[in-house]
């Protein structure tokens, strides 16, 4: 009888135990994923704040008085508010190099401060040009179909204007890490041959060599204090051949915006809007949409910080 009540007690302890266990990992995976619908609570309250900033930057732009317009040339905002900081970004695409319309000089320009040997760099311009002009003719060491069959790939030329800045990755040769440094400087919505020196970012700045470099950051530097103090922005003082020092034109551009929550979640949207001939419907239509990644800068980093022109607390938006 007491080895029988000996048994029972220990088939009672190791129920228990197994109960014990099983509500131990019942608590753990609830606990994960509470933690998990916090986080993804969190990131979508920072993209719908990210979001809210896309049609703050729309408003702004579209101010009567051109001093005080959000400009679209690097400049970057900042938004304060009770729960987060949101940084804005305006980048006109009249001031990028369009890989459409630029000409072989200008594209050897862009190409000649790539991360690469020079072979490459004159490869690479010829076989953008092959790959956007309607004909088979191979350029002087570019790529048309026979290249691409005999490098492997499954396809040829579109022989037709890049659809997207993306598309440059099936050009013969391009890779990520070259592609990841044209990006910020190429463009496929300027549809303008020569670059508006007056709107490029310092980086597309940099690219026209012949600028004497000094000019260009005393511009530069001239160009941000005129945005904070509400005073017309400069005129770059020099001609180039293969860039046009013009007015600040209206045309697309893109809106980079970040926001940053106080529980440190964040979110960033990357979008090109272009304003509508129309006057019906919304005043902007979208080109581009795509949420930035990891790779991509942030706005709230020291470097991004020296593009600061404004700050503002969220009820002077309402004024």
């Amino acid at each position: 009888m007491r080895q029988q009540q000996g048994v029972a007690l220990v088939l009672v302890l190791w129920v228990l135990s197994l109960l014990i266990i099983m509500a131990g990992s019942f608590a753990l995976t609830m606990k994960r994923e509470s933690a998990i619908t916090g986080v993804i609570k969190n990131n979508a309250q920072a993209l719908s704040v990210a979001e809210s900033g896309i049609a703050l930057a729309e408003i702004m732009t579209l101010g009567a008085d051109p001093t005080k317009a959000w400009r679209a040339d690097g400049s970057i905002y900042e938004i304060i508010t009770t729960q987060a900081k949101i940084r804005i970004r305006l980048i006109s695409e009249l001031g990028k190099i369009d890989i459409n319309k630029a000409a072989l000089p200008v594209l050897k320009r862009l190409m000649s401060g790539a991360p690469i040997d020079e072979e490459l760099k004159n490869k690479l311009v010829a076989a953008i040009i092959d790959w956007r002009d309607a004909d088979d003719l191979v350029s002087f060491e570019g790529a048309e179909k026979n290249e691409y069959e005999e490098a492997g790939l499954g396809y040829k030329p579109r022989n037709k204007p890049f659809q997207s800045t993306e598309e440059l990755q099936l050009v013969l040769g391009m890779n990520s890490v070259i592609l990841a440094w044209l990006e910020p400087m190429i463009t496929v919505d300027s549809e303008q041959a020569q670059v508006n020196l007056q709107v490029a970012t310092p980086e597309v700045l940099k690219v026209f060599s012949d600028l004497d470099s000094d000019l260009v950051n005393e511009f530069v530097l001239a160009r941000l204090d005129s945005a904070r103090n509400n005073l017309p922005a400069p005129i770059l003082p020099i001609k180039n051949a293969l860039g046009a020092v013009g007015q600040n034109q209206k045309g697309a551009m893109t809106i980079v915006t970040e926001a940053l929550m106080d529980d440190k979640s964040r979110a960033a949207i990357n979008v090109i809007v272009k304003k509508s001939v129309s006057n019906v419907g919304p005043p902007f239509q979208v080109l581009k949409w795509q949420l930035n990644t990891a790779n991509n800068k942030s706005l709230f980093t020291n470097t991004m910080s020296q593009l600061l022109v404004k700050q503002y607390a969220e009820p002077e938006l309402n004024n």
